[in-house]
């Protein structure tokens, strides 16, 4: 009998691929599954998840707008107008199961498919639920996890550690250290730097990195820089006369070349980056995201600083703490090599799978 899954969830590229992943291995495990995405309209998910082969739907729905209270005077009407369409693609589409991946879509489809007796399942990434997920966790069946210590927020019954879904071309990726330098014109006789912001860069790290660029290749370091688009030409500027130690980008696709490439990194603490970064075993220096709903990305961070599985400097530490901690790390190979095995037994590269099992025993 065929099964149908509705993937509900997006926002960010932190949400999108771990559902992707999701969607891909119930499909590896049980062919015939009928999957049907639910984003929000406008979002980036409209556009990756028909790209990645699956159809969509797209729900008017935004989030609690922080900085400007006055754009929230919508946002009740929206709430109830995608609670309704909600109500209408699960008449259509009569899915077995619900699956909530975080993102303003998750609400309302799981809201709705629990009022109407339908199982749903959600897939918490970070180590600080948010309000939603706790609110439909009363009522969802199981609750997957990546990080210990989450009856706090949930049911203890209901939890089931399994990790974040991780990319296949990362968790999977065959390509040597040789091969990926050389990739990005360096050379596999030199320490490298990875320094990663997420898709749009990130502000701190970014102002962080400049000052620091002559220093680096004094020191015949290497640093592969994605630096999101709005610093990228900024930063290309201020490394010109180091090219040959500094290659910048505004974006990287072949992550797992960067990865590879890299003895440090230097990251934001999503969720999705900290999942990747277990699975590729490498010493990190978290800079949380200070304006992160709860403040999640610091207390995913921290969760691998208690288990010394890295390290941390604070937003708004950078320009002062960068240059030494970096430095100091770089030099310290027995810190490097303890960070490296720590973080690497907090990854799980079949998390897609566990969770995809999940899915199909609630079925």
């Amino acid at each position: 009998m065929q099964r149908k899954v509705i993937i509900a969830g997006g926002g960010t590229g932190g949400h999108i691929f771990p559902a992707i992943a999701i969607a891909n291995a119930l499909k590896k495990i049980q062919p015939d599954t009928n999957i049907l995405f639910v984003g929000a309209a406008g979002k980036m998910e409209m556009e990756k998840v028909p790209q990645a082969g699956y159809p969509i739907e797209g729900l008017e729905i935004a989030g609690f707008n922080r900085s400007n209270i006055f754009k929230n005077i919508l946002l009740p009407f929206k709430i109830w107008k995608s609670l309704r369409r909600a109500k209408a693609i699960l008449r259509n589409f009569q899915p077995d199961v619900v699956v909530g991946v975080g993102g303003y879509a998750s609400f309302p489809m799981l809201n709705r498919a629990q009022k109407d007796g339908i199982p749903t399942l959600i897939q918490e990434q970070n180590s600080f639920a948010g309000k939603t997920n706790k609110i439909l966790g009363k009522k969802a069946r199981k609750i997957c996890v990546a990080y210990d210590g989450m009856d706090k927020f949930f049911p203890a019954d209901k939890l089931v550690l399994t990790g974040n879904p991780v990319r296949n071309n990362i968790s999977q990726s065959a390509v040597t250290r040789e091969d990926a330098v050389q990739h990005f014109g360096l050379s596999p006789l030199k320490q490298t730097i990875f320094a990663v912001g997420g898709s749009l860069g990130a502000k701190s790290i970014n102002e962080g990195l400049q000052p620091l660029l002559k220093t680096i290749a004094d020191k015949d370091i290497q640093l592969i820089w994605q630096t999101g688009k709005p610093y990228y030409e900024t930063a290309k500027a201020a490394a010109a006369p180091y090219e040959s130690h500094i290659k910048v980008y505004d974006f990287i696709n072949v992550m797992d070349f960067a990865y590879k490439a890299a003895d440090v990194v230097l990251s934001r603490a999503g969720a999705l980056a900290i999942a990747e970064l277990c699975v590729v075993k490498k010493p990190v220096i978290f800079v949380p995201y200070p304006f992160a709903a709860e403040d999640h990305q610091t207390s995913n961070a921290m969760n691998l600083v208690n288990k010394h599985a890295g390290l941390i400097i604070k937003d708004s530490d950078v320009t002062g703490q960068l240059e030494s901690v970096l430095f100091s790390l770089l030099q310290n190979k027995a810190l490097m090599e303890q960070l490296e095995n720590n973080i690497g037994k907090l990854g799980n590269p079949n998390a897609d799978m566990v969770i995809a099992k999940q899915v199909l025993e609630i079925i």
